[in-house]
């Protein structure tokens, strides 16, 4: 597993104001949206992609385009919807699934309600969209899932990460032999007795959505 924390000052600029308790969900919306463009920047970096002749006003060129199949961008429900939008800016060819997990505030056990995504993943690049790695738990059943609909290929895009989340997160993809690449715009100090993220930025769901 590939852990990288995008260091630079617009990001760390950025989560202040997210985690700020005074920061109002309109507000913190824009931000997160704001924050996973800059962090899909360095998730993409190694995108695969495919020569496409062009012609500019002056001469004829190659560039390139993303190949084929096209990427997928994976939002876990309900919080990583708050972070789609960000995200298909930088790559709005991209095909969109949902993934939609849940966890017991009692027990930290995840479970699974719903999915919208293609049967085969083979070859596909996918990237899931998870705003906090907390314990780690949903974002483990998260790929375990897509690598059952064949993919081999994972980048996770997380805001804030707990040490505790990305040990166990480490733990459970050794023995997997599917390469797992992890961004993040930050890793906090610890986990509370609640599975939350100190000092992290409380519930990322309720902050983007309210209470429900």
């Amino acid at each position: 597993m590939e852990v990288s924390v995008a260091d630079h000052p617009l990001i760390a600029h950025k989560l202040t104001y997210l985690r700020d308790e005074r920061t109002d969900s309109p507000t913190f919306r824009r931000l997160a949206e704001e924050l996973v463009t800059l962090l899909a920047y360095e998730a993409t970096r190694e995108v695969r992609v495919e020569p496409f002749e062009i012609r500019t006003p002056v001469a004829s060129t190659t560039g390139i385009k993303l190949a084929k199949p096209k990427p997928i961008i994976v939002p876990i429900l309900r919080a990583g919807l708050g972070m789609l939008d960000g995200m298909v800016r930088l790559l709005p060819s991209a095909e969109v699934g949902f993934l939609g997990m849940i966890r017991d505030e009692e027990t930290l056990e995840v479970s699974t309600y719903a999915n919208r995504l293609p049967d085969d993943l083979t070859g596909r690049q996918v990237f899931v969209l998870d705003p906090m790695l907390a314990t780690g738990g949903t974002l483990v059943m998260a790929i375990d899932y897509l690598t059952g609909k064949g993919a081999r290929d994972i980048t996770a895009v997380c805001l804030l990460a707990a040490p505790e989340g990305i040990a166990h997160l480490d733990r459970e993809l050794a023995g997997a032999g599917i390469p797992v690449k992890v961004v993040l715009g930050a890793i906090d100090e610890r986990l509370n007795e609640k599975g939350y993220i100190v000092p992290g930025l409380g519930d990322a769901g309720d902050r983007l959505y309210g209470v429900v």
